[in-house]
C-alpha cells in the first residue's frame, strides 16, 4: 500500500510543479501578463468608483452657512485697505503684513510674525538621506528687505482645550501684491473674523498669510518647521519686529501705537487636524465660477481622500460650483484613445445586451476624460513634487489640499466678485466645520488612490493589479534563462568529456553567472557616481543648462570608459543570456523597492523598463522565426532602447505637453535639477534604477 505524504509536502510539491511549469513555458507567460497588465491599466477609468464621505462625523452641509453679505463687504472693505497700502507706501510689504497683522488683532486673535531667510538651492548627495529644510530660521541678519515675514494670527477655540488646530493659509507677494492675492487675503480675513464670532468652534484656528515673494511653498515649508522644531537661542542677533516696522513720517496716530516687540514670541496651537491653502486665480472665463483642486504632495503622497470629498460636496452640491482636477488636454484631443473609447463603448453595450444584469455603462467621452484626468494623477504623483505649498503639510503627516477659486466673471466686476466671494466663504465656512466636528485625525478613507474625475477615484486594491501583472514575468524570465543557460552549460561538458576520463563532470560552470554579476554591479556603480556628477558640475560658475547637460554627458561617458578599461579583465567571460538574467533580477528588486516608496514612479517606470528588459537580444543573434518576425522583434529592441533612454522620454513628454519645438538639449539637467531640488525620489530611481538598466539592454543589443 502506497505510503501517503503530509499535507504539507504535498502542498511543496504542488508549488514546485507550477513554478516548474511558469519557467518552462516563460515566453508565453510574459506575453499573457504583460498584455494584461496594460489591458488592466487601460481599463482603470472604467474600474474608477464614485467618491464618498466615509467618516461619517464629518457631516458636510448638515448646518446652515453663517457667511454672509455683511461678511462680503468686509472683505472688500480689507481688499481696498490693502491696495491703498500698496499704492500710498513704499516698501509695502511690511506696511501690509503690518495692515494684516493689525487686522488680526482687531478681531481678537493673538498675533505674531514669522521671520524667515531663503536659501538659493543646491544639489547635495546627502539630501535624499536627511532632512535637510529647503529653508532657514533668520539669524544674525538685519537687512528685513531680504527676508520674509508672514503674519500668524490664531484664535482660540471657546470649547476647546487647545489641543487641535485647523491652518487657513493665503500665500500672496508682499513686494508686488497683485488683485486676485489681494482678494485671497480678503476672503481669508472674512472667515477669520467670522469664525473668532461663533460658539461652534471645537478646534483652534490658525491663519497664515504666508509671505510669497520666494516661493509659496517656502514660507509656509519654514514656518512649518519652525511649529513644530523650536529653535532655542539667545536674543543677541535676532531680528525684532520692530526693526522691520520703523517709523515712518506716513504713519496715523493709530499705527504709531504699534509695538513691533511684543509680535516676536513664535506662538502655537495644537496638533494640525487639517490645512486648507486658499488662492483666488483670474484663469479663462467659464459659465459658472470654479475650483480647482490639487492634493500632489512629495513623492506620491496623498491627503485622505475624505478631505477632497467634502470640498467637493461642498462645493458642488450646496454653493454650485464647477470642481476641476489636474488633466492633460493632449489626451483629451487624442483620436486614438477616443477611438479606444467608442470600442470599449461598443462592447460594453453589447455585452448588456447579452446580459442585462450586467451594468458597465461606459461613455466614450466619460473614458477619454477619466483617462486623461488619471494620466495627469499618475505623473504628478510620480514626479515627487509637490503641486502647491500644502504639500509642505504632508511632510508633517497633516492632509491639505490647495484650492483655486476663479469666478466666472473679471476680478474688477463688483456684482460679480461680491456673489464669488459668498460662495467662496461659505465654502471654506462648510470645510472648516466639517474639520471641526472630527475627534480624530482623518483615517477612514484611502491614502493610497489616483483621481480619474473630482467625483471618481481609483483605489490601491485596484491600480496594484496592473502592475503587478506587469512585474510578474521578470523573475520567472531571469530563472528561465539561467536554467537554460545551466542546462546547456551541463550537456555541452557531458558531450565534450571522454569515455576514458573517469573524474565526474564538475559543477564551477554553475558560478559563470558572477561574471555578470561583476558587470551588472559596475553598471550600478557607474550610476551611482553619475547620479553624484551634478554636485560637482553646479559647483562651476557661469554656466547655463546646455552646458551643463554636455558636460554631464562627457563625463559621464569618461568615467564609463575608464571604469571598463581597469576593471576588463574582472568581467570577461559572461554569456548575454546569464547577464540578461541578472538584469532583470536587478530591475524587478528595483521597482519593488520603488513601489514601496512612490507606487507611480514604479508604475510608470515598469511601463518602459518591462518591455525592454523583457524582449532585448543581440541583433546579430539568429532567431528560428521567419523573417518578417525576426525585423520586427528587431525594429522593437532598437525603438525599446531609443524612447527608454531617459533624455528621450523626457522629450517625448515635453513635445506632447507643450509641442516638440520647445525642446532643448538641456531639458533634462533642467528637469533633475528640478527632482533634486525638491528631494524627489525619481531622481534616485531614474539615475540607480533607470540608467542602469538601459545601458545593460544597449550592451546585450550589441553583444557580437
Amino acid at each position: 500500500m502506497e505510503e501517503q505524504k503530509p499535507p504539507a509536502a504535498r502542498k511543496s510539491r504542488l508549488i514546485v510543479r507550477l513554478g516548474s511549469f511558469l519557467v518552462s513555458h516563460s515566453a508565453f507567460v510574459s506575453v499573457i501578463c504583460c498584455v494584461a497588465g496594460c489591458i488592466a491599466l487601460l481599463l482603470l477609468p472604467v474600474l474608477a468608483k464614485n467618491t464618498y464621505v466615509s467618516e461619517n462625523a464629518l457631516m458636510p452641509g448638515s448646518a446652515n452657512p453663517m457667511f454672509s453679505n455683511q461678511d462680503v463687504l468686509e472683505a472688500n472693505r480689507f481688499v481696498k485697505d490693502i491696495y491703498e497700502k500698496r499704492i500710498l507706501k513704499d516698501g509695502s510689504g511690511m506696511e501690509i503684513a503690518r495692515l494684516i497683522g493689525k487686522h488680526m488683532e482687531d478681531v481678537g486673535a493673538e498675533v505674531y510674525f514669522h521671520k524667515f531667510k531663503y536659501h538659493n538651492l543646491r544639489f547635495h548627495p546627502l539630501c535624499f538621506f536627511s532632512s535637510t529644510p529647503r529653508t532657514a530660521v533668520l539669524q544674525n541678519s538685519s537687512a528685513c528687505t531680504l527676508n520674509g515675514v508672514s503674519p500668524v494670527g490664531i484664535i482660540r477655540a471657546p470649547r476647546g482645550d487647545g489641543k487641535e488646530s485647523f491652518v487657513l493659509v493665503t500665500p500672496y507677494n508682499s513686494e508686488n501684491i497683485k488683485w486676485n492675492e489681494a482678494l485671497s487675503l480678503g476672503l481669508a480675513y472674512s472667515v477669520f473674523s467670522l469664525l473668532s464670532r461663533v460658539v461652534w468652534l471645537a478646534k483652534d484656528i490658525v491663519w497664515l498669510a504666508a509671505d510669497s515673494r520666494y516661493g509659496e511653498y517656502t514660507s509656509v515649508a519654514s514656518w512649518l518647521k519652525d511649529y513644530h522644531n523650536p529653535i532655542f537661542s539667545s536674543d543677541s542677533g535676532k531680528i525684532g519686529i520692530d526693526m522691520c516696522f520703523e517709523k515712518t513720517e506716513n504713519h496715523v496716530e493709530d499705527e504709531s501705537s504699534f509695538d513691533g516687540a511684543a509680535y516676536d514670541d513664535f506662538k502655537r496651537a495644537g496638533t494640525m487636524a487639517a490645512a486648507l491653502v486658499v488662492k483666488v486665480m483670474d484663469k479663462e472665463r467659464s459659465e459658472r465660477d470654479r475650483v480647482d483642486i490639487y492634493a500632489e504632495a512629495s513623492n506620491g503622497q496623498m491627503p485622505n481622500l475624505d478631505l477632497i470629498n467634502i470640498v467637493h460636496y461642498l462645493a458642488v452640491h450646496r454653493q454650485g460650483l464647477h470642481v476641476r482636477v489636474g488633466t492633460f488636454g493632449f489626451l483629451i484631443n487624442s483620436v486614438l484613445l477616443k477611438h479606444v473609447g467608442k470600442t470599449l463603448q461598443r462592447l460594453t453595450r453589447l455585452a448588456e445586451s447579452l446580459n442585462p444584469g450586467w451594468k458597465l455603462g461606459v461613455n466614450s467621452a466619460d473614458f477619454v476624460e477619466g483617462t486623461a484626468t488619471l494620466a495627469s494623477s499618475m505623473y504628478y504623483q510620480a514626479l515627487g513634487v509637490p503641486t502647491g505649498p500644502h504639500g509642505a503639510f504632508r511632510d508633517f503627516q497633516i492632509d491639505a489640499i490647495t484650492m483655486e477659486l476663479s469666478p466666472r466673471t473679471s476680478l474688477t466686476n463688483d456684482n460679480g466678485i461680491s456673489s464669488f466671494l459668498l460662495r467662496g466663504g461659505r465654502l471654506i465656512e462648510g470645510v472648516i466645520r466639517s474639520v471641526n466636528n472630527l475627534l480624530e485625525k482623518f483615517h477612514q478613507s484611502f491614502f493610497l488612490y489616483f483621481l480619474t474625475a473630482p467625483n471618481k477615484f481609483v483605489s490601491v486594491g485596484v491600480y496594484m493589479i496592473a502592475f503587478a501583472l506587469l512585474v510578474a514575468p521578470l523573475p520567472i524570465v531571469a530563472a528561465a534563462l539561467f536554467s537554460s543557460t545551466a542546462n546547456a552549460r551541463s550537456l555541452t561538458a557531458i558531450s565534450n568529456s571522454k569515455p576514458t576520463n573517469s573524474k565526474p563532470v564538475t559543477r564551477s560552470g554553475s558560478w559563470n553567472w558572477l561574471h555578470s554579476a561583476k558587470l551588472v554591479f559596475l553598471v550600478h556603480l557607474w550610476a551611482v557616481i553619475v547620479s553624484l556628477l551634478p554636485y560637482f558640475i553646479s559647483q562651476v560658475p557661469h554656466t547655463n543648462s546646455t552646458t551643463s547637460m554636455l558636460s554631464w554627458s562627457l563625463s559621464s561617458l569618461l568615467i564609463l570608459y575608464l571604469l571598463t578599461r581597469v576593471t576588463k579583465s574582472y568581467i570577461e567571460g559572461y554569456q548575454w543570456e546569464v547577464l540578461k538574467s541578472v538584469m532583470i533580477a536587478a530591475a524587478s528588486i528595483g521597482l519593488s523597492l520603488m513601489s514601496i516608496i512612490n507606487f507611480s514612479t514604479a508604475q510608470v517606470g515598469s511601463m518602459l523598463l518591462v518591455p525592454m528588459c523583457l524582449m532585448v537580444r543581440p541583433l546579430k543573434q539568429p532567431i528560428q522565426v521567419s523573417f518578417f518576425l525576426a525585423a520586427l522583434l528587431k525594429i522593437l529592441n532598437i525603438l525599446l532602447a531609443v524612447v527608454a533612454f531617459p533624455p528621450a522620454s523626457l522629450a517625448i513628454l515635453k513635445g506632447c505637453l507643450r509641442g516638440f519645438e520647445s525642446i532643448n538639449i538641456g531639458d533634462f539637467w533642467e528637469w533633475s535639477e528640478f527632482l533634486w531640488a525638491w528631494n524627489s525620489a525619481t531622481y534616485l530611481f531614474v539615475a540607480l534604477v533607470h540608467l542602469p538598466c538601459w545601458y545593460l539592454c544597449v550592451h546585450i543589443l550589441l553583444h557580437n
